[in-house]
């Protein structure tokens, strides 16, 4: 076994127990699998199938309390989704996958399922449709969004993501964006309409497993050093206290991760202060670089993408920031295409 290597978390035998009475029910069957997709509301569920809220939440709580699955708010709303303790996975993986797909009820579940994200796709798409009009002016102001985000996967590189979190993550862009690159994908907002657009945008792109949360930046509801890359973008400008932000979310960095930061540099367009709720006009490179160091990053990327037709005081440069934790970290997985430098 490599020096490295984690031995597999087991099970006892009263978890086990635990777990498999959870398990002996044809409902919670159903629920854990609808969930295999991706986490669902409790009125998710009682739409799919087809009983009501009060026996859907006493399945659910015993499931919790099984340590099956976990429970988070977002507003008057609860979301479920497969636990992260690794001895409950490594005992329910199995039993799922061993459930046959063109089972008649599992396979109406499917479909109740699929029209359940239609509907929330039709809402993210009314809620962009007024909107639009808004970021459509915005955009025109800087370099495309095609631009910014070969820029941002460019600074990210090729280095394993085992852990991924965008901080403010809105209609989670950047999740489809960098979140196939990772193994845990997690999206933070406070916003619960937000969070509702982003799932529905994650469900239509086929990212599965993700986790959104609702929370505050300033005091994420999140594991202290837990993600390899946390991604914050085009957040700080809407915040009265950037730089505390900034260190709550670089407490969040595991050792030898990676805080990536995408927002403008200083401008003087002051109608984004004005209509679009915009707190700061930008940021430059050196009082970014001393926040990076003063929560413990170190500066290691600062790149401007300028607007197509130059800079101007109508104009918008968005400004990448990249800050990497000291700590060396020596088992990280080694990429198929490395090559061995003499």
């Amino acid at each position: 076994m490599s020096p490295h290597a984690v031995a597999p978390t087991l099970i006892g035998l009263d978890g086990a127990l635990g777990a498999l009475r959870a398990l002996a029910e044809d409902t919670r069957i159903r629920i854990l699998a609808l969930l295999a997709e991706g986490e669902l509301s409790v009125s998710d569920l009682t739409d799919i199938l087809g009983q009501s809220q009060p026996r859907i939440s006493r399945h659910l709580k015993l499931l919790v309390e099984a340590g099956l699955l976990e429970r988070h708010r977002e507003g008057a709303w609860a979301f479920f989704r497969f636990s992260d303790r690794a001895e409950t996975a490594r005992l329910l993986k199995p039993i799922l996958a061993a459930l046959d797909p063109a089972d008649a009820q599992l396979a109406q579940d499917r479909e109740r399922l699929a029209e359940v994200r239609g509907q929330r796709a039709a809402a993210a798409q009314a809620f962009f449709a007024r909107v639009a009009p808004r970021w459509d002016s915005l955009r025109s102001l800087h370099a495309s969004e095609e631009a910014v985000e070969a820029a941002i996967l460019d600074a990210v590189g090729t280095r394993p993501i085992r852990s991924l979190l965008d901080l403010g993550t809105g209609t989670g862009r950047m999740l489809q964006l960098v979140g196939p690159r990772a193994e845990r994908i997690v999206g933070l907002d406070a916003s619960y309409a937000m969070l509702s657009v982003a799932r529905a945008n994650l469900e239509r792109a086929g990212l599965t497993g993700v986790e959104l949360r609702q929370g505050d930046i300033y005091a994420p509801p999140l594991v202290r050093e837990s993600f390899d890359l946390v991604v914050v973008h085009q957040v700080l400008h809407y915040l009265d206290e950037p730089a505390r932000a900034l260190a709550q979310a670089a407490r969040l960095v595991a050792p030898g991760g990676r805080l990536l930061l995408v927002d403008f540099a200083p401008h003087g367009v002051e109608f984004l202060r004005e209509s679009e709720g915009h707190r700061r006009l930008g940021f430059a490179a050196a009082q970014v670089a001393a926040w990076l160091e003063d929560a413990g990053l170190a500066p290691t990327l600062a790149r401007n993408l300028p607007p197509p037709s130059g800079g101007g005081p109508d104009k918008l440069t968005v400004s990448i920031w990249l800050g990497e934790d000291r700590r060396v970290v020596t088992d990280w997985p080694i990429p198929a295409d490395a090559k061995e430098v003499a």
